[in-house]
């Protein structure tokens, strides 16, 4: 069997190129993800329970940036046999191709689609999924994306965001820098790893402050916003229509 662990940046680089979803990433994803973002399965997790008060017959629920489809998954375990769509959508073929390869046995259609999420219609929407995805488009067409979702979605539908998240106090943005970086290290990650995968995404994952977060979706149209969930830089926001 290949092996899944994750060791990209394992050995030092003399250039490192912009991170990016591709086969190698693909490859090794479940582990990276579980040993770089504290609280990720419980994130998830939660996604298909909010999922399953949220989803309504005959709606859609999306799945925004799925990847390897973790949140698809978790909703549609929670949602089988309902009468509901879920639509999986990501621009990295590397990452739809192995959510097919894996895709279990569920009553309710799960849809693939590979594309840009900022290019798919979004309509008759209860649940929308957009976890650890935002933080990777350009900051300027954030609001866009929103508004579409906002104005796809059923009144009462609940949207669902995740993100790694800046602090305005300098104090605290240091600490959390910190702490994310001991519990990469606690799972196993080098000091050589953290730093170049940090090179990796610097200009690709651009994190905002959760007031940020908030007043965007206010702009959006949503009006009952509330982190449920933060460890260290990372939280999840629930924004309801």
């Amino acid at each position: 069997m290949p092996d899944t662990t994750d060791n990209i940046y394992a050995t030092p680089r003399e250039a490192i190129d912009r991170f990016a979803f591709d086969d190698t990433v693909a490859a090794v994803f479940p582990d990276m993800i579980q040993r770089s973002v504290p609280g990720y399965s419980t994130i998830v997790a939660m996604t298909g329970v909010l999922a399953d008060r949220y989803a309504t017959p005959g709606s859609r629920c999306y799945d925004l940036g799925c990847s390897l489809g973790a949140s698809t998954f978790a909703m549609a375990s929670h949602l089988d046999g309902r009468d509901c769509q879920i639509v999986a959508v990501d621009n990295s073929q590397a990452m739809l191709t192995r959510l097919l390869d894996r895709l279990p046995s569920f009553k309710n259609p799960i849809d693939a689609v590979c594309s840009d999420i900022r290019a798919i219609d979004i309509s008759d929407a209860s649940v929308v999924v957009l976890n650890f995805t935002l933080q990777f488009l350009p900051p300027a067409e954030r609001d866009a994306l929103l508004a579409k979702i906002y104005t796809g979605m059923q009144a009462g539908g609940i949207l669902v965001l995740s993100e790694k998240i800046l602090f305005a106090d300098p104090h605290l943005q240091e600490l959390n820098t910190e702490l994310h970086h001991a519990f990469k290290k606690s799972n196993g990650y080098s000091d050589l790893e953290i730093s170049q995968k940090r090179t990796a995404l610097e200009n690709v994952l651009q994190p905002e402050t959760i007031d940020a977060h908030e007043h965007r979706l206010r702009q959006a149209g949503f009006s009952s916003i509330d982190v449920w969930f933060q460890c260290f830089n990372f939280a999840s926001l629930v924004a309801i229509k």
